[in-house]
């Protein structure tokens, strides 16, 4: 395993490709990982502490990106999208604003 040449992205939720920690929920819900004992702390740290997570993208031209600082129309915007209050998505997205 440890020759294998992996072909793609790994990037998890809290990197700089994707530093909205709040998908790993959602997430959690379809792969439904209570089955295996990996859950949620209410800030959203993985129980058991040694649990990871991730989107696995294969593509070989997938490539790494950082999210940088976005605007409050983005912030908007997205909110609206998720049905979610822009001050709940403030505190999540607080390093990028």
């Amino acid at each position: 395993m440890i020759a294998e040449k992996y072909r793609g992205i790994r990037p998890a939720p809290g990197y700089p490709a994707c530093p909205d920690h709040s998908v790993k929920g959602p997430m959690f819900d379809v792969l439904r990982c209570q089955d295996i004992g990996m859950t949620l702390t209410e800030s959203l740290a993985m129980m058991p502490a040694a649990s990871v997570s991730g989107f696995y993208l294969s593509h070989p031209e997938a490539t790494y990106f950082n999210v940088g600082k976005i605007g409050h129309d983005q912030l908007q915007d997205q909110a609206a999208r998720r049905h979610e209050s822009e001050a709940d998505l403030e505190r999540l997205l607080a390093p990028n604003l």
